[in-house]
């Protein structure tokens, strides 16, 4: 399941392509809080048998891979080359291409879509054109134009919405790294889809916190646990599935088994501690191709290997008989 916060607004205009303010009980209710990470491609890690399709949407993305298996193998390798490149120039230019550059590289492939996301809704926030988006800009896209003092005076529930804007302005703060109020792209994308940056943490634990901390203890009863998930009508048994839940959370969302989670028990909740697939495939990657053995990658060493790294026309035609041989 992929963490969402209840008041993730911004991420809820992109997907539905409207303006205007967004409905204060526009968030999932309980489901999505969880965030795991995708697996890197969908396919077998089978390099034994030639079958080098799991690499391939790992290295490039699952969309690029595609594109790379209507090339010819020429063409392939020279777009090859040219990534080799600029995964050298994104790190420290020295000619080689290090593990650090290489996994770098594959997280941001896997990252591929959010950012596009955040492209395509670009310049509905950056609305002077400046190639940043203000705090002013990101509100008044989001909740319309008001002047100082008269917020949200005309809709029914303007105490919720300036609780929303609120929270909104804590986030883009912690977004904005350098502090100067101003996003680029990289601290947009930070601001809506905070799960996937590891300096977003803490307000992602602090939103949920909120969101399920009722009565404002600074911990997560196991009834507010519950209450997220389910809602019982008066007179209704409650289920076996939420049985389960209250087990779920006594068994192993309570670390210190004293009855509650605090923020450190909500973090393991909701942003579980995972292996760093990108690393995973970085080492790999790395391993078979480094043929003098010196930690480190050259052009040569990966156009040596180029087809672990990429497809085309041939190696897909080859990992197809591969797989046609296998089901016989």
């Amino acid at each position: 399941m992929m963490w969402r916060p209840s008041l993730l607004l911004l991420l809820l205009l992109l997907r539905r392509g409207a303006q205007g303010k967004p409905s204060p009980d526009a968030g999932p209710h309980g489901q999505g809080r969880v965030h795991h990470a995708a697996p890197l491609s969908e396919a077998t890690h089978d390099d034994a048998h030639g079958n080098f399709q799991y690499d391939h949407e790992a290295f490039l993305g699952r969309e690029v891979a595609k594109e790379f298996d209507q090339l010819t193998p020429e063409e392939s390798q020279a777009r090859l080359g040219r990534i080799v490149d600029r995964m050298d120039r994104a790190g420290d230019g020295d000619g080689w291409v290090s593990l650090a550059e290489l996994r770098a590289w594959i997280a941001h492939t896997q990252q591929r879509h959010i950012r596009d996301s955040v492209s395509a809704a670009w310049n509905t926030y950056d609305t002077d054109r400046d190639g940043r988006v203000g705090w002013e800009e990101l509100r008044n896209a989001t909740y319309g134009h008001y002047e100082p003092g008269e917020e949200f005076h005309d809709v029914e529930d303007a105490e919720t919405y300036k609780k929303m804007l609120t929270r909104d302005e804590r986030r883009f703060r912690v977004a904005d790294q350098d502090g100067d109020s101003m996003a680029t792209r990289e601290e947009l994308t930070a601001f809506l889809h905070p799960e996937e940056f590891p300096h977003m943490r803490d307000i992602v634990i602090a939103e949920t916190l909120e969101d399920l901390d009722k009565n404002k203890d600074g911990y997560v009863q196991v009834d507010e646990y519950i209450a997220d998930l389910y809602s019982a009508e008066p007179g209704e048994e409650e289920p076996a599935w939420v049985q389960t839940e209250r087990e779920q959370f006594r068994d192993f969302r309570d670390l210190n088994k004293d009855g509650k989670l605090d923020g450190s028990e909500v973090g393991h909740w909701v942003l579980p501690p995972a292996q760093d697939q990108p690393l995973v495939e970085a080492n790999h990657l790395l391993h078979e191709s480094d043929t003098d053995k010196d930690g480190r990658l050259s052009k040569a060493e990966i156009l040596g290997n180029w087809n672990m790294f990429v497809g085309s026309q041939a190696t897909n035609y080859g990992e197809d008989l591969t797989r046609h041989h296998d089901e016989l």
